[in-house]
């Protein structure tokens, strides 16, 4: 890195960070639809996409925390997932959530909108 850093890099820093934490929020949840469809590892392909998808998303994870802060992400990180595997088991597995779930899910995401809009720990 120069000597003198340019006034826009520490924010440029930190949105490098996000978009690896959107990236490895991708691979976890590939990962975590595929454990259904790897029926115990016994299928290849999905046990592929599990295996890889987890080492994807902690590698990720790992790079993002050079960058914003480690309760930040984690928070990020599992809410996003949390809400996005739900999701796709709606709409791949035919499992919806009844009240009490989606009253939880829709906590979440508050919880992770009030992380981002309001925390002083987090880097924006």
């Amino acid at each position: 890195m120069p000597a003198q850093a340019h006034a826009g890099q520490p924010l440029l820093h930190a949105m490098n960070g996000y978009l690896l934490l959107a990236l490895a929020i991708v691979a976890e949840v590939i990962a975590t639809s595929s454990l259904k469809a790897s029926q115990g590892f016994t299928r290849l392909l999905p046990s592929m996409l599990v295996v890889t998808g987890y080492v994807a998303a902690f590698y990720l994870l790992m790079l993002v925390m050079r960058t914003v802060p480690v309760g930040i992400a984690y928070a990020i990180w599992s809410g996003a997932g949390i809400v996005l595997v739900s999701l796709i088991a709606v709409v791949l597995y035919r499992q919806v959530p009844d009240l009490a779930a989606c009253v939880g899910i829709g906590l979440i995401i508050a919880g992770v909108a009030v992380i981002q809009l309001f925390s002083r720990t987090s880097a924006h």
